[in-house]
């Protein structure tokens, strides 16, 4: 009884785990520029005495990655929202140091620095934060120039403010933070990739597909009732066993 209740256990507690990321998933499902999160179940072996077969297994659920296909790209026609063509990320500047995101909803703060919907500071390539002039209209290149005009300045009076960091790191060395952004293992910043391009007026939706979360959540509520279903099995074995030996 106790390996079948042990096991059960084990399934329903991972079955959980892979929910809370299943969750997660769905509830980004609105989130510009949000990467799902996978979720895997590994088998593992149950460790006894050395001189014991190994007969069982348990199970641990992994997160080895991110699915990093690009999402939908959605027209705004606001000057400050980009979107990546193809592969490619933002850096931006953390208390953590550099990290990198496929959000493009961009703001000007208080402080007349450009920053992302979050507040952190957009990099740019020359690892700094990006300074723009009061009242002043913003345009994009597509390799992420910026130029800016000041309110009530002549046309011929366009600045070069500098140009975005965008980079393009290897997928398998990137790592998600606990803050939904992605950093590399390491932890030194990813070099500037000219190749990298932008395409401003757009937005770039979560790659999260809504039926395939449902339909996760749902086979994972199915096994997890097996599972308890298995416990109270168990339980039950239990309890005839102990009446059968208490007559004798």
């Amino acid at each position: 009884m106790d390996h079948l209740i042990y096991t059960a256990m084990s399934g329903a507690s991972r079955t959980l785990e892979q929910q809370s990321v299943i969750s997660n998933n769905l509830a980004n499902v609105n989130t510009t520029g949000f990467r799902e999160q996978l979720a895997l179940y590994r088998a593992v072996p149950v460790v006894g005495q050395a001189n014991e077969r190994q007969t069982r297994v348990s199970n641990v659920v992994t997160t080895p990655g991110s699915m990093m296909g690009q999402g939908a790209m959605t027209q705004t026609g606001y000057a400050l929202d980009l979107a990546i063509s193809g592969d490619g990320w933002f850096a931006v500047q953390t208390p953590d140091g550099e990290a990198y995101t496929r959000a493009g909803d961009l703001s000007v703060s208080a402080d007349n620095v450009l920053v992302t919907a979050t507040g952190l500071p957009v990099l740019s390539d020359d690892n700094a934060p990006i300074d723009v002039p009061e009242r002043g209209s913003i345009t994009f290149a597509s390799d992420g120039t910026i130029t800016a005009l000041g309110a009530g300045d002549n046309p011929g009076d366009i600045q070069i403010l500098g140009q975005l960091k965008l980079v393009n790191p290897d997928p398998e060395e990137l790592v998600r933070g606990d803050d939904g952004l992605f950093r590399l293992a390491g932890g030194q910043p990813a070099p500037v990739d000219p190749q990298v391009r932008i395409v401003d007026g757009f937005l770039e939706a979560s790659n999260v597909s809504p039926a395939q979360a449902m339909v996760g959540m749902i086979a994972n509520a199915r096994h997890f009732e097996l599972q308890m279903k298995m416990i109270q099995d168990a339980s039950a074995n239990a309890e005839r066993a102990n009446s059968i030996l208490s007559t004798n």
